[in-house]
């Protein structure tokens, strides 16, 4: 990334914002990215010229980031340099895009349903990379909150979010389906529902088609009798709580049943580490659009970026 030198940055410090931006600069595969998206990109015959697809994608995957809206996005570029210096546009002669622009991306994004094909190219150079090995699939959901109140401009809740109870505590909201590597636990296939609807009524939609094995919680009893499940593979779901609490583990038969509901549940553990890299790093925890369209594209760009991260070590590793 290039950087101005007016002879007024006293410090030599790295922030572990620069230094989460420079891993990640170095760990996006920027230039297939850019090539998928240029075709539907503005030609900007009319009006001014549009700003590079390249420079638009770094402000894009920054709001995913640091969980910045359109206006906020707009403002930090002209507060933060480091954010300017990032998408290139350090020079203080350039223009900066506005929330208007920004947002004509993400519409732009969502229109061409580019961000499920940003997490297969994404996945793709992984793969290469033999970080996706594509035999086992762990399949999980995880509860993303909604705004309750009706106190908005139409005085109405969003339509397609509902509520939905877990445990003793009522949830209104959307559900994030994920179907990850078993080995890696990197994101293969995102799907967004509504709160209300089943795991297992997802579970089929969440595989790949090359996996021989899928795991998935006692919420996916019965995943392998649905009409859409897939031939050839094995399901190794875990045992409802209450039986598994009442096995007789001083028994041969309940020791070694005990065991294998372990070892199942060490596997289906690498599912969890997606969701905590966007409630944690990337601190998504409540949805930010009306709708299930516009939410299910940023989630599947949110766990695209989350294999980024996961995988950033390897990844540097190979690059270097």
């Amino acid at each position: 990334m290039k950087q101005i030198d007016l002879g007024l940055n006293l410090t030599t410090k790295r922030t572990r914002k620069r230094e989460f931006l420079d891993e990640m600069n170095r760990v996006v595969p920027w230039a297939e990215l850019v090539a998928l998206i240029s075709p539907f990109a503005p030609e900007g015959r009319r009006g001014r010229p549009p700003f590079a697809v390249a420079t638009m994608l770094r402000i894009h995957f920054m709001q995913q980031w640091f969980g910045l809206s359109d206006p906020a996005m707009e403002e930090a570029l002209h507060d933060v340099p480091l954010y300017r210096e990032f998408t290139g546009l350090d020079n203080w002669t350039t223009r900066l895009p506005d929330e208007s622009t920004i947002l004509r991306f993400r519409h732009l994004l969502e229109k061409h349903k580019l961000a499920d094909q940003m997490l297969v190219v994404i996945n793709d150079m992984l793969a290469t990379k033999g970080l996706m090995l594509r035999a086992g699939t762990v399949v999980d959901a995880t509860l993303i909150a909604a705004p309750s109140s009706t106190k908005n401009a139409s005085g109405t809740r969003d339509p397609e979010m509902h509520q939905t109870k877990k445990g003793n505590q009522w949830y209104f909201g959307m559900k994030a389906h994920i179907g990850a590597d078993a080995e890696s636990g990197l994101v293969h296939t995102v799907r967004g529902t509504a709160a209300n609807v089943n795991d297992v009524v997802e579970a089929n939609a969440l595989l790949h088609g090359d996996e021989t094995d899928a795991f998935g919680d006692a919420g996916y009893q019965g995943a392998h009798k649905r009409a859409d499940a897939q031939p050839g593979v094995g399901w190794h779901v875990a045992m409802r709580p209450g039986k598994r609490a009442a096995l007789d583990k001083s028994s041969p038969i309940g020791a070694m049943i005990d065991e294998v509901e372990r070892i199942k549940a060490s596997i289906r553990a690498k599912v969890e580490h997606p969701f905590r890299v966007i409630k944690r790093q990337f601190g998504f925890v409540k949805v930010r659009y009306r709708g299930l369209k516009k939410n299910t594209a940023q989630l599947t760009t949110l766990f695209a970026l989350s294999n980024l991260w996961m995988a950033r070590g390897k990844l540097m590793e190979a690059g270097a």
